[in-house]
């Protein structure tokens, strides 16, 4: 009977991690979360968080049930929260409804939370079960977990080469190298991740736009950071004067205060960060104050190794296209002085892979030390 019952909860708690997919992308700095609420072995409604600062999942399914809420199953991917913030306690709102049992995939670390709203729960006699999928819930909110436990953002590291390691060819030309699916692709991580960063001669040499460009949708823009230690962005470059996304120049204190003040009238936030170069680890750290909890970085080999041997790096985005460039110096993803020893190489873990057309997209995670 205990497996059967395991089995249904999982079943629900499987429809409410796949609704809770629908707000990708929209709900930083919260989590995305999912509710499902269960009378008679079936579902009666759904809900999931649509935005920071709107109502939380659970509240969306209980407005939905309505009297169909008393002495029903709750199956929510989040720990339903305890404290108030732009919105109510949830946890005191399923109490309130008199559902009879709640099914958790994951507590909430967040301090605020932590297990105070199973608490609530538990204490108004509410029977609750935690960690049904639960790794599966980890996964979905990585962005959150690692922002909220670290005060360091989710960073991704997403290049486009060849088969045989190039990211353009010798004599610097790099459009096309993936096919139309790859960059599509990459325009849909664009619009998941709150940043997207470059350094100032991928800035300087592309002069790019670091937009989402969607079919049918107009897609959510990321904030641009550009890796400028002298503060050297033209200012009549794209990522000032387009207006269609916030940017953001990283400094160091060898930047002269004529550029930063050129940069900040022009509608550009600048940070400050390190002495004779970007400090990226503070970097990153500032970016999380500003609720930018998850970065993609499109850079080029020096950032990319940089990001790398600081450890700042949770995901590989790679996509290969089968096509040959050669040329000793031809640039490659990862530069800077590399690594001496194969011991110190990063490893990578959870190896997916995908074929767009002919490219193919390996999706890893870094293996923390």
């Amino acid at each position: 009977m205990e497996e059967v019952i395991l089995l249904q909860d999982e079943l629900f708690m499987g429809e409410a991690l796949r609704i809770a997919r629908n707000a990708m992308g929209r709900t930083s700095p919260n989590p995305m979360v999912g509710a499902v609420i269960v009378k008679d072995d079936r579902i009666v409604a759904e809900g999931w968080h649509r935005q920071a600062g709107t109502p939380h999942a659970e509240i969306h399914a209980l407005n939905m049930a309505g009297e169909l809420a008393k002495g029903a199953t709750l199956y929510v991917t989040l720990e339903p929260c305890s404290h108030y913030g732009r919105t109510g306690p949830c946890a005191r709102a399923v109490v309130e409804a008199e559902v009879a049992r709640v099914v958790v995939a994951m507590l909430d670390p967040n301090p605020q939370v932590a297990g105070k709203g199973v608490k609530i729960l538990q204490e108004a006699g509410i029977e609750v079960v935690t960690g049904v999928l639960e790794n599966e819930a980890k996964k979905l909110n990585e962005v959150y977990l690692k922002w909220i436990t670290t005060g360091i953002p989710f960073v991704a590291l997403k290049t486009a080469m060849s088969l045989d390691g190039k990211i353009a060819t010798a004599a610097g030309q790099s459009q096309w190298i993936t096919n139309e699916k790859s960059r599509l692709m990459t325009h849909w991580l664009r619009d998941y991740y709150d940043g997207i960063m470059v350094g100032i001669n991928t800035a300087l040499k592309d002069n790019p736009c670091l937009t989402t460009r969607l079919p049918n949708t107009a897609g959510k823009n990321p904030v641009r950071i550009v890796v400028d230690s002298k503060g050297r962005l033209p200012l009549d470059y794209k990522l000032v004067t387009d207006g269609v996304a916030k940017t953001i120049v990283a400094v160091s204190q060898l930047a002269e205060r004529e550029r930063i003040e050129a940069l900040e009238q022009a509608g550009v936030q600048v940070i400050c960060a390190g002495e004779h170069q970007v400090d990226l680890r503070l970097l990153t750290k500032e970016l999380a104050k500003r609720d930018i909890c998850s970065v993609m970085v499109e850079g080029g080999g020096q950032l990319n190794f940089s990001m790398l041997n600081q450890g700042l790096v949770d995901r590989i985005y790679a996509f290969i296209a089968p096509k040959i460039i050669g040329g000793s110096t031809a640039l490659t993803p990862v530069e800077g002085e590399g690594f001496l020893e194969l011991s110190q190489a990063v490893q990578l873990t959870d190896v997916e892979s995908k074929m767009l057309d002919s490219d193919v997209l390996i999706t890893a995670r870094v293996l923390t030390q």
